[in-house]
């Protein structure tokens, strides 16, 4: 038989790699590190919620703090910086519009002031924050308003908030860091007068700081003239550890008169035992006669 055929030439095993090379290239993967997280000197606010519902809370929350924020701060929230460039007195030429729309965009991209971090801990949310909010301040104008009636409840599922004034690890060096950084202001300043002062700890999932451990040494660093009293005190210092994160911060003595910022008992005051058994007993009462309804 006649070989006259052309054969296709025999490919080098070089070229055989080079192939087999671009076929397993891919495209990187994207890098999601960038997802918020809390990290040591942030300042925020803890939430905490009904079980189930992180989600929806979330989206609660950052209506109300975002509608508390413009209120407080105006313009410093970037909010209200669109509006201001609608100055019905400017040229409605054609540049002047291109230009509005292209400020608004910018403006839309201002960075937010409250942003949600995701936490592994059921019914606990955090929302990160950044100036001009002070956490502590904020959180009690929530809370003031809401017991002065000033507002009507916008929440279903929300229970408590928690300023934390400043952030660090748990571990007992970042306590120490952390609690300098916030009791200088309040404690240490010149002229202060002599405070009476408790410590309030909350722990979750976390067994590695232990609550007398953590009093102990802000009590020591709280230190003369200022004196521990647990019921009439001037300043309550929380301290807030979930997991691997410690946070702390300073509240006023009006801390039980606003439900310990419990959002959802101010609204929905949970009964005392003497008003539930006052109630139930008006419930139940029989109706009596007056003595005119035997008059025939």
């Amino acid at each position: 038989m006649d070989d006259t055929r052309k054969r296709k030439p025999e490919r080098s095993s070089e070229q055989v790699g080079n192939k087999k090379a671009k076929k397993q290239w891919q495209t990187p993967k994207k890098n999601f590190s960038s997802a918020p997280s809390i990290n040591p000197g942030d300042a925020g606010i803890w939430a905490t919620c009904d079980m189930h519902k992180e989600g929806l809370c979330t989206v609660e929350l950052r209506d109300i703090f975002n509608e508390y924020a413009s209120l407080i701060y105006g313009n410093a929230t970037g909010s209200d910086a669109a509006i201001a460039h609608d100055d019905p007195l400017a040229s409605e030429d054609i540049e002047a519009e291109i230009k509005k729309e292209v400020q608004g965009i910018r403006d839309s991209k201002v960075e937010e002031l409250f942003t949600p971090v995701k936490i592994d801990v059921q019914c606990v949310l955090f929302f990160k924050t950044r100036e001009p909010v002070e956490p502590v301040s904020f959180v009690h104008r929530i809370c003031s308003d809401a017991i002065n009636k000033a507002t009507a409840k916008k929440t279903r599922h929300l229970k408590r908030l928690t300023p934390m004034t400043r952030m660090g690890k748990a571990a007992e060096k970042s306590l120490e860091e952390v609690a300098k950084a916030v009791l200088a202001p309040v404690f240490h300043r010149d002229g202060v007068p002599a405070q009476k002062f408790a410590i309030r700890t909350t722990i979750r999932n976390n067994h590695a700081m232990k609550r007398d451990d953590i009093i102990k040494r802000v009590a020591d660093l709280v230190g003369e003239p200022h004196t521990v009293d647990l019921k009439n005190y001037d300043q309550l210092i929380l301290v807030d550890v979930y997991r691997n994160i410690l946070g702390m911060s300073i509240v006023g003595s009006d801390f039980e008169k606003l439900k310990r910022f419990n959002v959802a008992e101010i609204y929905e005051p949970t009964p005392t035992k003497g008003n539930f058994e006052d109630d139930l007993t008006a419930k139940m009462s029989p109706i009596i006669p007056t003595s005119h309804q035997f008059d025939r």
